[in-house]
């Protein structure tokens, strides 16, 4: 993590370098030597900023060191004997300043202060002067980092099973410092010229392309990069590796190249042509050349997040950049493209102009998923990207809805607190307003302001006020459209309306509040927003609009209609109740003709109807009614947004071991969907969203027990383990398979030796679903404690492992234990704040109802402190999740026993093997 940022010795508005006292200003910290150290903010002094750093950075891959100097070129904007800039965990060896590039320099004395990640040089007899340029060289050692952050190790087995070590970099958000002593925030942009020393049987690569290697003495070379564009020090990267590559041009002249472990290079060829053809897009779109002559994206065997946007030199792990075509599924394909969509949009929106602060992260990250689904709907419209972006908001509500949400942009200051920001909120919601906000201004004109946007700010750091100043045109300001009064209602206060409709004749009253839930109303008041509602009626398919202001407002139809549907196609953040006979008259449409509404619009309605249940709009009953329809529904979104709805309910019983109820609500389920069940071909043929589609219902039935499922994926998983695993399965179906496989013993053993023997990342991560999903408990548990260990399974999957063993009903119960036993070390190692932890805190802890439980999540969370992570958002968001579902169930458990004794009395019909440990 590394912002360098200069720290002036200044307590009082005059100029000069006065020493400060504890009388005559504010306290400052002890340094670690016990010295006064001289500055007491968390966020570094603007005295002095960074122009030009020249890096050399040599790692050792036998002793897992590395050394590096650094010398900086800044410019002093206030009088100063002090510089203050960020450190972490780096022995700095020695410091100068000096008054030319090529001078002899003073030594100056290194205070740290490792509470703030920072480091202050002092001079006790020179003074920087105001307008001045000076260097600052800077010498340092450390261990590689044994996490994912910072300059860190990452090792892979090749085939032959020998471990290989490399070293790559994840500065992002603060851990450039831990690599090198720098100006470690994003307002502090400059010029970096790298220099790498490595061993012959390993190459380097970094941001830039290498301009020469330069032999050195003891068989070392030196590899020298050209000098980067103006960034930010989270963008820079290096890698020391022995991958091999393959290389095409854009169309633009951009060499483009794929970095994999050298036994993998043939699973690169899908992400090269994906990345030629997106960069290009973008080239276009943004009407603004990509600036740098080489774009590499890099595999990296240990990497904890998807992917990472450094400039010249993405990074990903390897599940989200390598495809088999021969084993990777079709929704490997989505995810590798929409990955590779959003780290390239990355390098205008975040790399080309910049947040000032992580406050407004929103402004790159909702910028690179919403261009996800922009670029890749015309790049690859055979991926039918449009039918997952609704989940993403229906993602974001779910945490949005919560008294623990934060507004798209808020204050952060500690690095904990801005890993927080890397969340639903800022990704997904981001994304969504800005999708809502494209369909009221039109696509074209939300076009010509982002790229005006870009332009006026290109190598420079932005607020939320210059994106609506960008994309507020002349017409809105004579028609008094206030698009930053508009989109500050989105941006600046958390949650999201819910708007209620009520249709009497021709007229329609609408009402907007805020949709939270828990028992706190008055935390739904004083909030207000600019709502550009949409809307579709029995007698016109044409999109109406009308934009509500005010709490109340009322609009008037051209005739009486039977039916009206808001929020067309969920194109806005908002949920929608409808008053009166308004429910009635969409569930009687979706029973005779459902196809008269969109999919989205379907799904759209099975989501509002649960989520105003959750809020005592609407009785349980009534959303049970909406669901009778599907029966007759095929499109994926409606029916993966049913089983999202349908599904956390009989989770919630499973967790109170109310097995006869459970059991009848599993029945009602695939009562709804036997037909379409039935109907799956267990093939690859389709369109993507019809694989995708079969690949979730196979999976769905077979751990339903649902017996022509069973049967059909017991016979095929033991074709595949008679021939060795080396039958070729239908990719689509090889999930279902290898999950029935999973309960037995031997299953389960035969599948763990091929993820072993596997190089393809989409088949091991097909096989350790399946191995989580098994109902042998031992094997459960020592799933999760291989992954933290890392040597048989990565530590990168921990997180995903712990909460596929929380997902199971023999294994959550394991998943808590574990949780807590190892919090020292998980949050030791993902780091506190990351989006890893937060993933387990509330995907472990998700399904409990009951207060016994609550009192056991609380009594563990409040023993923590804040450094072991007491003040964690998502810790009050598991809380909230709890109290939630002991809610839900005290209110409805009886109205649901008798709805599902009117309209479904059966159980759910099993095969045989699994009555009694059925998942």
């Amino acid at each position: 993590m590394c912002l360098l940022a200069l720290l002036v010795w200044v307590t009082t508005a005059l100029a000069g370098v006065p020493h400060a006292s504890r009388e005559d200003g504010p306290l400052f910290p002890e340094a670690t030597n016990g010295q006064q150290f001289p500055w007491n903010k968390m966020r570094l002094p603007q005295a002095v900023s960074p122009l030009h750093y020249d890096l050399l950075i040599h790692p050792n891959l036998s002793s897992l060191d590395f050394s590096g100097s650094v010398k900086i070129q800044v410019e002093v904007h206030e009088e100063t004997n002090t510089i203050v800039l960020h450190s972490i965990d780096l022995n700095i060896t020695k410091a100068k300043v000096l008054a030319s590039a090529e001078g002899e320099g003073q030594i100056v004395k290194v205070l740290e202060y490792p509470a703030y990640q920072q480091i202050a040089l002092v001079s006790d007899s020179t003074v920087l002067k105001k307008g001045g340029v000076y260097f600052i060289e800077l010498e340092f050692v450390a261990k590689l980092s044994e996490t994912f952050n910072g300059f860190y190790k990452s090792t892979y087995r090749t085939r032959e099973g020998e471990e290989r070590v490399l070293a790559s970099t994840q500065f992002e958000a603060t851990s450039a410092r831990a690599a090198f002593p720098c100006f470690d925030e994003p307002a502090f942009k400059a010029n970096f010229s790298i220099r790498v020393r490595r061993e012959s049987r390993h190459i380097s690569i970094s941001n830039m392309p290498k301009l020469r290697t330069v032999a050195l003495p003891d068989g070392l070379f030196e590899d020298q990069f050209d000098v980067t564009v103006k960034m930010s020090t989270y963008l820079v990267a290096f890698i020391v590796c022995d991958f091999l590559s393959i290389s095409k041009n854009t169309e633009h002249g951009v060499k483009i190249s794929v970095y994999t472990v050298p036994e993998k290079i043939d699973q690169a060829e899908f992400a090269l042509d994906a990345a030629v053809r997106l960069l290009d897009f973008y080239d276009d779109y943004f009407d603004i050349p990509y600036p740098l002559p080489k774009q590499d994206l890099a595999a990296v065997p240990d990497f904890q997040s998807g992917a990472m946007e450094n400039w010249g030199l993405t990074t990903y792990r390897e599940s989200a950049l390598l495809f088999d075509p021969q084993k990777s599924s079709v929704s490997n394909k989505l995810g590798i493209t929409t990955i590779i969509a959003h780290e390239l949009a990355h390098q205008w929106f975040g790399n080309l102009v910049t947040m000032q602060w992580w406050n407004d992260l929103w402004l790159k990250e909702g910028f690179a998923k919403f261009m996800e689904f922009v670029s890749v709907n015309i790049t690859n419209p055979e991926l039918q990207v449009e039918d997952s972006f609704l989940r993403k908001c229906f993602e974001a509500m779910e945490v949005d809805s919560l008294s623990s949400s934060h507004a798209v942009s808020t204050p952060v200051e500690n690095p904990a607190q801005i890993q927080e920001m890397f969340d639903d909120v800022s990704y997904e919601k981001g994304a969504c307003i800005l999708h809502m906000l494209r369909e009221f201004l039109t696509p074209d004109h939300f076009k010509s302001g982002i790229v005006q946007y870009l332009k006026q700010h290109s190598y420079q750091n932005t607020v939320n006020a210059h994106l609506w100043e960008s994309l507020t045109t002349k017409q809105h300001s004579e028609d008094e459209l206030d698009i930053k009064a508009m989109m500050e209602t989105w941006t600046l206060q958390e949650g999201f309306p819910l708007i209620a409709v009520d249709v009497k004749g021709r007229q329609v009253r609408l009402n907007q509040e805020r949709y939270l839930k828990g028992e706190d109303l008055s935390r739904t008041s004083g909030f207000l927003w600019h709502v550009p509602l949409t809307y579709v009626t029995s007698n016109s398919a044409t999109v109406h609009r009308f934009l509500l202001k005010t709490k109340t407002d009322v609009l008037y139809l051209p005739e009486e209609v039977d039916w009206v549907k808001f929020n067309v196609d969920m194109s806005g953040y908002y949920i929608v109740h409808y008053e009166g006979s308004g429910w009635d008259d969409l569930i009687t449409l979706l029973k005779h003709n459902h196809t008269a509404l969109s999919s989205n619009d379907r799904a759209s309605l099975i989501n509002n109807v649960f989520q105003l249940v959750s809020v005592g709009k609407l009785p349980l009953d009534k959303a049970l009614d909406l669901s009778l329809y599907l029966s007759r529904e095929m499109e994926i979104m409606p029916v993966m947004q049913s089983f999202s709805e349908l599904v956390p309910l009989y989770k919630l019983m499973e967790k109170r071991d109310m097995e006869a109820l459970e059991n009848q609500m599993k029945g009602y389920i695939m009562h709804l969907f036997r037909g379409l069940i039935d109907r799956q071909a267990w093939t690859d043929d389709g369109s993507v969203s019809e694989r995708m589609l079969r690949s979730y219902l196979l999976l769905f039935a077979c751990l339903r027990g649902h017996p022509p499922c069973v049967s059909t994926a017991t016979q095929l998983f033991n074709k595949w383990k008679r021939s060795d695993g080396n039958m070729s399965l239908p990719i689509d179906v090889s999930h279902a398979v290898f999950t029935v496989g999973a309960r037995t013993e031997e299953g389960w053993d035969f599948l763990f030796k091929k993820y072993r023997e596997s190089l393809s990342t989409s088949l091991k991560s097909r096989i350790k679903s399946a191995l989580s999903s098994s109902p042998l408990a031992h094997k459960l548990i020592w799933m999760m404690e291989q992954s933290l260990e890392g040597s048989v399974m990565k530590t990168q999957d921990l997180p995903y492992v712990v909460t596929s063993v929380s997902n199971n009903p023999k294994g959550f119960k394991h998943a808590w234990d574990f949780l807590r036993a190892n919090w020292r070390l998980l949050v030791k190692k993902f780091d506190l704040g990351s989006h890893s932890i937060a993933h387990m805190v509330t995907g472990v802890t998700s399904q409990y109802s009951t207060r016994e439980m609550l009192e056991e999540i609380q009594e563990f969370f409040s023993s923590l402190t804040a450094e072991t992570g007491a003040e964690l958002r998502c810790i009050q968001q598991a809380l909230e999740n709890v109290e939630e579902n002991i809610r839900w169930m005290d209110k409805n458990l009886l109205l649901l026993q008798a709805w599902l004794d009117k309209n479904h009395p059966e159980p759910a019909q099993l095969d045989d093997h699994f009555k009694h440990s059925e998942l």
